[in-house]
Order: structure tokens, then sequence, then C-alpha cells
């Protein structure tokens, strides 16, 4: 079995760019390593994203979201990400369930114990080996990613234009999740430099996949 780590935290912190140059730094290093992403990942996945994301979807309901968001995951689990992990690679995922109980469970107040049904169901209780969340302000994050879209460097999508108060509910979610589980969390503060939150990554990462055994295919 390979090994399975996710990058969480709001648009703005920096996850993307991270996750991207962890996947540069491995793939040097010779080991053998997947990249993708949710909502999408897949055909299949990518038209539920353009959903999810449209602006125009204002009347999308909480319970369709986290559906659709599920529907997502599942399609990338069991097609792509599992027979990577069955082959011995290293899955690195730029969300993942998480973020469905962060966003859907504590922004949208619904049900955590429903959602960590549908989401066992959606996965095949595939769970990551490790979570690395990247942490910030939530006012600095939506001013990062409003300045990111401004320069066209990423999109505004229809989660970004919710109200502040959901946003911070959001954060105060992820941090009671880390709360419950400390030893599968990575917290590192996204107001660090770029080349600093790195250096903190790679060494975390060496750790792994020594602790998994995981080598070096190149």
């Amino acid at each position: 079995m390979g090994c399975f780590i996710t990058l969480e935290g709001p648009d703005g912190s920096g996850k993307t760019t991270q996750i991207q140059a962890l996947y540069h730094d491995l793939v040097v290093e010779g080991y053998p390593v997947l990249l993708v992403r949710e909502p999408g990942g897949t055909d299949i996945g990518d038209q539920i994203r353009t959903i999810l994301h449209d602006v125009k979807n204002v009347e999308m309901l909480a319970n369709a979201e986290v559906l659709l968001y599920s529907a997502s995951r599942a399609q990338l689990v069991g097609q792509v990400m599992r027979p990577a992990l069955e082959a011995g690679k290293v899955v690195l995922c730029d969300r993942y369930a998480e973020s469905t109980m962060a966003y859907q469970g504590y922004g949208h107040d619904l049900d955590q114990e429903l959602l960590k049904a549908i989401t066992a169901f959606a996965t095949g209780g595939l769970r990551p080996d490790l979570i690395i969340y990247l942490d910030i302000d939530v006012e600095e994050s939506l001013r990062r990613k409003e300045q990111a879209f401004r320069q066209g460097t990423c999109e505004w999508n229809r989660m970004d234009q919710k109200e502040l108060a959901f946003h911070r509910r959001v954060r105060s979610g992820y941090l009671q999740l880390m709360a419950k589980e400390p030893e599968r969390w990575f917290v590192l503060d996204a107001a660090q430099s770029i080349e600093s939150l790195q250096t903190s990554i790679r060494k975390r990462m060496k750790r792994l996949l020594a602790e998994k055994h995981i080598r070096r295919t190149a």
C-alpha cells in the first residue's frame, strides 16, 4: 500500500502552491507520486466541479452541495486514487473529506454524523495518512484569493462569495477537527514565507515516507 497525504486550508492559504512544490520535489527525488485535486480529478469529477463552482448556482442547497462533492470524491477514489495506492504510489490530494466536514459540516451546520456516513460510503473508508493544514486568518485568506483572482492566477468560485461568517465557521470547524485527532494533522502558519513552509513540509514528508517504507523508483 502506498502513502496518502492531503493538503487542507482555506483558499488563499497557499495550499495549492505547496502541494505542487511537494509533488515536484518527490518526482525529482524519484518517488512514485500522483497529484490530484478535489473536486475533480476525473472527467466526471471535473464536470461536477464546474457545477459546484459556478457563481450562477446561488440556489444550490447545502444537502445538494455535499452530495455533489461526495459524488466527485467517490469517482476520484475509485477510479484513480485507490488503484494508485494499491500500486504503492504516494498520492497527494489538494482537499479531501476534511473539507466536507469543515465547509458543509461547520460552515453549513449539516449533521456531522450523517456527513461521516456519506463520506465513508463515497470513499470506502479511505482516510489520509497525514493531513497538512495551512492555517490563516479568514480576512487575510480572502484578501489573498481576491488579489490572485484579479491577477488572473485563480478562479473566483461560488464558495468564495459566501459571507464572512461562513468562512469563520469553516476555520473554526477545521480547528475542532484537529483537536479531535491531533496525531493525524500537521499544522503550519500560512503567514510564513513560501520557502519556510516548503522546508517544514519536506521534513515532515521525509519522516512519513520512512515510516511507510516508501522507496524511490528512480
